[in-house]
């Protein structure tokens, strides 16, 4: 449930609605706007009386919400979410690119691409020490180690990090961490997200390979229920029988969460695709579809990556890719690249 209060109203009255809710039994969040509060009333609000509440003069509106998702409701946070992440903000009218390899591999790879992907204007490095592989003999990734060469890349460059955790086991190890990603796989594994959402940290939180929109809002609430409302949601393609990619990527994603709620919405093209020529188009289609930002895979060798390598681009090709994007910016409403 909702209630819409008029910024004019007495502090006193308004103080003693929050109580009187409060007292209820529910938890009250509130979201002030330019010309009105929004109040979201979570718990059973069988028990609120709706005439009564709207027969307060400072009352505009009193609206049930029947979707499942509270936190994450566009309804009770009518203003766009800003996440910041090191001065980099996520959300509104900014624009953030997350840039990095699929997995960390040396140290003199990370930083190196970590240098390239600065310079061409990414806002934060992106980079995989723990990775979720479908083969068992495949490349899993330098786990603690590769956390320990990303911090060492963020001190050359000042990129913020983001890296997917796997386990609450291996929590303590991201508390330097400054964005943690959960992946397609993990979307619906809901004790890890009510782990991370105990740490208050800004939380990247992938789509499901065939997950429906609906379904990702509830994950993103899992997070939210435990106080941590800094949010990034990503839309990284979804399975489906077309075999020419590797998924199908989603781009209606962006307007129909864009309505749903007020959390930001990235896009990762190259996980979506699968194919490296392809990431620039849809990169440049996920700008023009109103997305807050990209999540791209970028490789000093693509060739021999050792995770992924088909899908990232070459500094070079990322550069190329940047000076697209800023040139599209203005024409949607955004700034440049924060």
């Amino acid at each position: 449930m909702i209630i819409v209060v008029k910024n004019s109203c007495d502090k006193k009255q308004y103080e003693n609605l929050v109580e009187w809710v409060k007292d209820l039994g529910l938890d009250v969040h509130e979201s002030h706007g330019q010309t009105s509060t929004v109040l979201g009333l979570v718990g059973d609000t069988s028990r609120v009386d709706i005439d009564l509440i709207s027969s307060l003069d400072i009352v505009e509106q009193v609206q049930r919400v029947q979707e499942p998702y509270k936190n994450a409701n566009r309804k009770f946070h009518p203003e766009d979410t800003i996440v910041d992440v090191g001065g980099h903000k996520i959300g509104g009218d900014n624009f953030t690119v997350i840039a990095g390899p699929c997995s960390v591999e040396s140290e003199s790879q990370i930083i190196e691409v970590a240098k390239a992907v600065k310079a061409s204007g990414a806002s934060m490095l992106r980079g995989g020490a723990f990775k979720p592989r479908t083969s068992p003999y495949a490349f899993q990734g330098l786990k603690d180690s590769g956390i320990e060469l990303l911090l060492k890349a963020k001190q050359e460059t000042g990129l913020p990090i983001v890296t997917e955790l796997l386990s609450v086991n291996h929590l303590d190890l991201f508390r330097d961490v400054d964005v943690i990603q959960i992946g397609a796989r993990n979307m619906q594994n809901f004790e890890l997200l009510k782990e991370v959402g105990k740490t208050g940290k800004p939380i990247l939180l992938k789509r499901g390979l065939a997950n429906t929109l609906q379904e990702l809002l509830m994950s993103a609430e899992y997070i939210m229920a435990e106080g941590d409302c800094q949010v990034i949601l990503c839309e990284r393609g979804i399975r489906t029988f077309e075999t020419m990619t590797r998924n199908t990527l989603d781009l209606s994603a962006v307007p129909v969460l864009k309505d749903k709620t007020h959390l930001p919405i990235i896009i990762d093209p190259s996980h979506a695709t699968g194919i490296a020529k392809l990431v620039e188009p849809m990169s440049l289609a996920a700008v023009g579809a109103g997305t807050d930002g990209l999540i791209i895979e970028v490789h000093n060798d693509p060739k021999r990556a050792l995770c992924d390598g088909a899908q990232s681009l070459d500094p070079m090709q990322f550069n190329t890719l940047m000076g697209k994007i800023q040139t599209m910016l203005p024409i949607v409403g955004r700034k440049n690249v924060n």
